[in-house]
């Protein structure tokens, strides 16, 4: 058995694991690494990085058939689903040096191709070398939640981690989960020439504003999505190309293929956090310091619960080297996080949306809206379907929400207002070059400020004063 002493021990390197690695040996720490799988986590391997790629491909073939209103003969695009799925593999393949073992090692790291368990509260054993460390960061990500359906086991179905490995297409996929996953994967493969049909037990995109969220629903069914909510699947039959789900309500779906997409599982499973001395339920509890009931241990990322994206993880990195390597207070916040659905049109939201900042600031509370109708780039590109939605507290942001084209770089301004607690005025204050999407932003803006210029009888007096005053 191996021993090694070291100042951090990383468990997990998908996004989160691999930030803290590179931080803090960059900053002289001693650090060891431990995966077990695939370098790059699910982001690289199972999510982000290959949908992302695949919605790319979609969106090439329904712009093929999109051209009449430019003065360009639509035609039907001729797909080759598994040359698209080269495209999503290439495209992984391209970013994953970034995330590679030698790239690491290059830094300085110690990479050990082992899961690793804790054996008690200071040390973990990654195959046969036990790891003593100052400070553990978990970092073990999550996986696809599989809900016990009865007949599930007995039928094949992909999951986000087996989709972007299936070669011929689907004739009728259907997708059991609403939520952006599921959403995302119904819109690139109806492009794509399957037939889809998504099942919900609740409703679709529920976790959005609802104005917005039915503008992207509209937006699949007229693309031929058959979205049925208020679904919950009962059981499942059948077999390999002849799959039926029968929903408590009795509607039967009818497909050839299956795909689960109803949530994640933190990945604790394996850990053995009992003999680390580390709290747990179905994610591990974590301080607002990301630091565990074991003062030695930090969880971050989808593991530690709240929030499951790729950028939160990489934020609660920068949130515990400041905390492990220079022993300073830092805790995490949530009101500046933002987040995308990258459907067509895309689905963004940062801070409160409006339910939201009703229920918490109540009559307090402005919303200031805009519509993409409105934007000269939008009508130019023919982009017009959208609008944002500025949640507003005495005279500052406290969420937005847009749907739209490029609404998830739109919604960077936003963040970066509610990040530093800016005012709308310093938002107004922006010039925008003309003519982009990024107007919209600053058009919110001022459609907060012009019922206070334009129809306040005071500003009338003073301005009719100053202009008899003026020579």
């Amino acid at each position: 058995m191996n021993r090694i002493k070291t100042d951090v021990c990383v468990i997990g390197a998908g996004s989160g694991g691999l930030s803290v690695a590179a931080g803090a040996v960059q900053m002289g720490a001693s650090v060891v690494l431990l995966e077990g799988h695939k370098m790059g986590g699910d982001c690289l391997n199972f999510g982000c990085v290959p949908s992302k790629a695949l919605i790319a491909a979609g969106k090439q073939a329904h712009l093929m058939s999109q051209g009449q209103q430019f003065g360009i003969t639509p035609v039907t695009a001729q797909v080759d689903y598994s040359a698209a799925k080269d495209h999503v593999h290439k495209v992984i393949s391209t970013i994953e040096p970034a995330d590679s073992q030698e790239r690491f090692e290059g830094l300085g790291v110690k990479v050990i191709r082992e899961f690793g368990r804790f054996i008690s509260k200071t040390e973990v054993q990654a195959g046969d070398t036990i790891i003593s460390a100052r400070r553990f960061v978990i970092a073990t990500g999550s996986s696809p939640f599989v809900p016990p359906v009865p007949g599930l086991d007995a039928v094949p179905y992909e999951t986000n981690e087996t989709i972007f490995d299936l070669r011929e297409r689907p004739k009728h996929l259907l997708i059991v989960g609403g939520g952006p996953i599921g959403m995302e994967m119904a819109q690139a493969h109806i492009r794509l020439g399957s037939k889809v049909t998504v099942i919900e037990g609740l409703k679709a995109l529920g976790k959005d504003d609802p104005e917005l969220a039915a503008i992207v629903l509209d937006s699949l069914r007229d693309e031929g999505v058959e979205i049925a909510e208020d679904a919950m699947a009962q059981e499942v039959r059948g077999s390999a190309g002849a799959i039926e789900i029968e929903a408590k309500d009795g509607r039967v779906f009818k497909g050839t293929h299956l795909l689960m997409a109803v949530g994640r599982m933190a990945n604790i499973k394996s850990l053995e956090l009992e003999k680390a001395g580390v709290e747990h339920d179905r994610t591990i509890k974590v301080d607002a310091g990301m630091r565990t009931s074991n003062r030695k241990v930090y969880a971050i990322g989808d593991v530690a619960g709240g929030l499951q994206f790729t950028h939160v993880a990489g934020y609660h990195a920068g949130v515990i080297i400041r905390s492990m390597l220079f022993g300073l207070p830092s805790k995490t916040r949530t009101d500046h996080i933002p987040w995308v659905t990258y459907t067509d049109p895309e689905l963004a939201q940062v801070g409160m949306s409006e339910a939201q900042a009703r229920t918490a600031h109540g009559d307090a509370l402005e919303v200031v809206r805009f519509p993409y109708a409105e934007n000269d780039r939008a009508i130019a590109s023919g982009k017009t379907k959208g609008l944002i939605k500025v949640m507003v507290v005495k005279g500052r942001p406290v969420g937005a929400s847009i749907v739209g084209a490029e609404a998830g770089e739109l919604i960077g301004v936003w963040a970066l207002a509610l990040a530093n607690k800016m005012k709308m005025s310093e938002i107004a204050a922006m010039v925008i070059p003309y003519p982009t999407l990024g107007e919209i932003n600053k058009r919110a803006a001022g459609a907060y400020f012009s019922p206070r210029l334009f129809d306040s009888l005071m500003v009338k007096r003073v301005v009719r004063a100053v202009q008899r005053l003026l020579p």
